[in-house]
């Protein structure tokens, strides 16, 4: 009788890492667990989720279902699920208490304070529970994040008590929600890193005024290897992602000492194995590089830029980290784009719709830049209304573009933006940009289009 194929378990695999780990089915067959946090009727197992019960499910079935190893980028439930379950089986994969230790905000900014002072920034517990009022004598302007979270929610800066009073207004709906997104996490905190503390806080930190960077890299036996820095731009005025540019153009010296933080923070958490990524400020004018914060996985929205200039797929990456074997033995595949982005298309206007392409502008796309890679992400009124509350914009669409240039991608933004009716988010270029360029346009390789 022929052997089963090894099957990798993908969890809570959703977007970028459909497309990702899609594009290695026929190498590395998988098999998915877990639901959309976001959609209908899915999230409805948030109710009485227990992360551990989770995990002991997925390993009763392991063997039967002939998985050899776990993947996951999931912030909120699947980074740490894939390392209790990779333990329990014992398969590669990153230690349960480093992913907690990242992913514990207010933990590993102790962290940090203790092995590179220098790249911190003030910070503190809000004493504060759910529904009772702010205190009084706080000093402002604040940033101010939940201890545990995703997705940047709640995460802003507050000029003074009255907004801070606002933004921890919450409903009976919303404290049940946040508590079903925390429980699973504080269970294990508590077992397994208990002098991190509660995750039902809000961290307070000194604001910094920066351009934002993310260093991605990986560790292999121990070994903590880069592969890039991905330059995050904020749509001018605010805090909230308009693109993220790969590469960019940060100093090599700020480059070595992120990478030099990041050695630091990663062997005082005990992080010898796995893809992470940290997200930091850099200040070229006084020279000054703050950690913001440690994710103990893959940025999957990257992946497809570093495949577009590089030639490297953070996918396979994950898939030969899951299975042992040290990815910097992978050949890279013909780059397609001298520079590439992540376009995030957002809306101010809490009374705006904004038109979702349709078919026929889906197509015409997919003709004049067979490149493009499309996310759409349609909401009811309500959840416009809790984004809104929650992140300070609602993001409607993505798309992701390579091109010769920083130039000649703004260009191709605007015309890929025209043909999808949709106000380009990058920096308008010099000249008009008319219709679509007219240069042959390389699909990427092995890549879907949605």
């Amino acid at each position: 009788m022929k052997p089963r194929s090894p099957r990798t378990l993908v969890l809570f695999g959703f977007d970028w890492d459909q497309f990702g780990f899609g594009r290695w089915a026929g190498k590395f067959p998988n098999d998915h667990a877990g639901f959309d946090l976001f959609s209908f009727p899915s999230k409805l197992r948030l109710v009485g989720f227990d992360l551990t019960r989770f995990v002991d499910r997925l390993a009763a079935r392991a063997e039967r279902a002939g998985w050899q190893a776990v993947v996951s980028n999931h912030e909120q439930f699947g980074a740490l699920a894939a390392a209790m379950l990779a333990e329990r089986m014992g398969w590669p994969g990153t230690p349960v208490r480093a992913v907690l230790a990242c992913q514990h905000k207010f933990h590993a900014r102790r962290v940090v304070q203790a092995v590179a002072p220098e790249a911190n920034t003030g910070f503190g517990l809000l004493p504060w529970s759910y529904g009772e009022p702010v205190p009084e004598n706080l000093a402002y302007p604040l940033f101010i994040k939940p201890v545990k979270a995703a997705f940047s929610v709640l995460a802003r800066r507050v000029r003074n008590r009255d907004e801070l009073a606002a933004m921890t207004r919450f409903s009976r709906g919303e404290i049940w929600l946040m508590r079903k997104l925390l429980d699973p996490f504080e269970r294990i905190v508590k077992a397994r890193l208990p002098e991190a503390g509660s995750v039902h806080r809000l961290l307070l930190e000194q604001p910094v005024t920066a351009r934002q960077y993310n260093l991605d890299g990986y560790v292999f036996g121990g070994d903590m290897r880069e592969l890039g820095i991905v330059e995050s731009v904020m749509y001018p005025g605010t805090q909230s992602f308009m693109r993220f540019d790969y590469p960019c153009a940060i100093p090599a010296a700020a480059r070595a000492r992120a990478a030099a933080v990041a050695r630091r923070f990663l062997a005082a958490t005990g992080f010898t194995h796995g893809l992470f990524n940290m997200e930091f400020f850099y200040d070229e004018t006084q020279d000054r590089l703050t950690v913001i914060e440690f994710n103990p996985r893959m940025a999957a929205q990257f992946s497809d830029l570093y495949l577009r200039v590089d030639g490297v797929d953070l996918h396979r990456v994950a898939l030969e980290l899951a299975h042992g074997r040290d990815p910097a033995l992978l050949p890279r595949v013909q780059a397609t784009a001298g520079t590439a982005a992540s376009f995030v298309y957002r809306s101010f206007d809490p009374t705006a719709r904004p038109p979702m392409p349709s078919a026929a502008r889906r197509r015409e796309l997919a003709r004049q830049f067979p490149d493009a890679m499309l996310f759409c992400f349609p909401k009811t009124a309500g959840q416009i209304a809790r984004d809104f509350k929650w992140l300070g914009s609602y993001r409607y669409g993505i798309v992701h573009l390579g091109g010769r240039d920083a130039a000649d991608r703004a260009c191709r933004c605007v015309g890929a933006s025209r043909l999808l009716g949709w106000p380009a988010p990058c920096d308008q270029p010099d000249v008009e940009a008319g219709p679509a360029p007219q240069r042959p346009a390389q699909a990427l390789p092995l890549e879907s289009h949605r």
